[in-house]
């Protein structure tokens, strides 16, 4: 399908397509993922062959294979987008599912609640939210840390009789920052190569920058918390009832705090440890005993992502039966339950995944390289602009850091700079907050998995992020400043 050479330039789909989505779910009311497939099928129509074609030889395609995307039906490439983003969250959010439901139901999250209020008090456990979900962040990717967390943020609101919106963002403001700053996450390893950052000190600026900006980032929670008090909804998957009555249980009824952190503390263990092994073992077992060799196999295999939730999955599924005393009727209740909940929030990151897909198929990510390249200011806000930029506009913070270092690596490594390349790599991690909307699939797992509306996301979840990276930012412009590391 031609389109007219006006029509073809990235700026002018984004706007066209923010207008569908964002108009249609808003204005029109329509389904989330209706919006989001009517916007990807409108930008996917005016996009050009060219662009397609050019932004799969950016992609590192071979020639042939570029042309055959480009020459791809446009229901042929979202439905491929869409199956991408199946094939990364997919069985995450259905696993998730389960486990949240399983530790409601068993009176798991209800265990670890009491148990963390005896540490912490009523008034300081969205701090202990905070902390630990930063903490789980550095190895863990962002959405699995929600996933975890966001059934114990549903028995601690219901537990205490307030502040869900408090909690839901101090999970979601320590997982986002520990994501995009602290290695081993992908981003941050990614910043590490490309602009010859020593690992170690990413590691540390990055902690570092990363406390200061999840202060700001609670500070903010809090005031929300104030303006936009948000109710512990019911739903499908954690029913109000169902949660009302675990609290008020026994502790003698409750299932023991080891068993009760198992669905948790598998995942996260062999997350974890296969994260290790990655970013600092690539040749160390190389020539080393069998034994040795197998163990680490093995860790590999149990820490992939998808593995690792299963088994978290069944040791939840496991908790629920021997708390239940074996009662299959609810097990198989619970499980309907969860997939059911599970299939929407599916569905809606998916078409948020194939809109996203579509809008960097246009080269939007290119055409604003193109514009900024030359811009002669400081290098570290150029790099959190370019960064925020190319996030907002395509959804993606991993893609918006991918881009911004092609872009700045080459001009930072030409110029005799009076601080460190840390500081340009930090920014850029800082730079992927800023704006987290409907083309992030992100935005639809905190949105729907936490009960909130559009709107509501919009208002609260966004704007934190967003405030997070600009203090990043600051905090980074001093920091070059005073400590400039050369």
């Amino acid at each position: 399908m031609s389109t007219p050479a006006f029509w073809g330039d990235p700026l002018l789909l984004l706007v066209v397509g923010v207008l569908i989505v964002v108009g249609g779910i808003i204005a029109l009311r329509l389904n989330p993922f209706l919006a989001l497939l009517l916007g990807a099928f409108v930008v996917a129509a005016l996009t050009p062959a060219a662009a397609i074609e050019q932004y799969a030889l950016g992609k590192g395609m071979a020639l042939d294979a570029a042309r055959q995307m480009a020459t791809r039906s446009i229901g042929e490439r979202i439905a491929l987008e869409f199956g991408n983003t199946c094939r990364q969250i997919g069985i995450l959010i259905a696993m998730a599912s389960i486990i949240g439901k399983c530790m409601l139901e068993s009176g798991a999250a209800e265990r670890i609640v009491r148990s963390m209020l005896r540490l912490t008090g009523e008034s300081k456990a969205p701090l202990s939210f905070l902390g630990g979900s930063f903490f789980l962040g550095i190895p863990v990717f962002f959405d699995t840390v929600f996933y975890l967390m966001i059934p114990l943020a549903k028995a601690m609101a219901m537990r205490i009789g307030k502040n869900y919106l408090l909690l839901v963002l101090a999970v979601t403001a320590g997982a986002a920052m520990a994501n995009s700053l602290v290695p081993p996450t992908p981003g941050p390893l990614f910043l590490v190569s490309e602009m010859h950052i020593p690992i170690g000190m990413m590691m540390i600026g990055g902690f570092l920058v990363g406390l200061v900006t999840i202060a700001a980032g609670y500070l903010f929670a809090l005031w929300a918390n104030r303006k936009w008090p948000i109710p512990l909804r019911d739903s499908l998957d954690a029913p109000l009832q169902d949660i009302a009555s675990l609290s008020t249980q026994g502790d003698a009824h409750l299932p023991p705090l080891w068993f009760s952190l198992l669905p948790i503390l598998i995942p996260l263990v062999f997350i974890s440890a296969q994260a290790s092994l990655d970013s600092f073992t690539t040749e160390a077992t190389a020539g080393t005993s069998a034994l040795v060799q197998t163990v680490t196999d093995a860790l590999r295999f149990l820490g992939e992502k998808n593995t690792a939730l299963v088994m978290g999955g069944l040791a939840a599924l496991l908790l629920l039966v021997v708390q239940k005393k074996g009662d299959k009727e609810l097990m198989r209740a619970s499980v309907q339950a969860a997939l059911m909940s599970a299939g929407v929030i599916i569905l809606i990151t998916a078409a948020g995944g194939a809109f996203g897909g579509m809008l960097q198929q246009t080269g939007i990510s290119a055409r604003i390289g193109g514009l900024t390249k030359d811009y002669q200011m400081a290098l570290i806000p150029l790099a959190f602009f370019i960064t925020a930029v190319v996030r907002t506009t395509q959804g993606s913070a991993t893609v918006a850091m991918i881009t911004a270092s092609g872009i700045l690596a080459g001009m930072a490594n030409t110029m005799q700079l009076e601080y460190h390349q840390l500081y340009l790599g930090l920014s850029i991690a800082c730079g992927s907050k800023l704006i987290p909307w409907m083309n992030d699939s992100g935005f639809w797992i905190v949105c729907k998995m936490s009960n909130l509306t559009e709107k509501e996301a919009l208002k609260t979840f966004s704007p934190m992020l967003t405030v997070m990276g600009f203090v990043g930012l600051f905090v980074i412009l001093i920091a070059a400043k005073i400590w400039p590391l050369v």
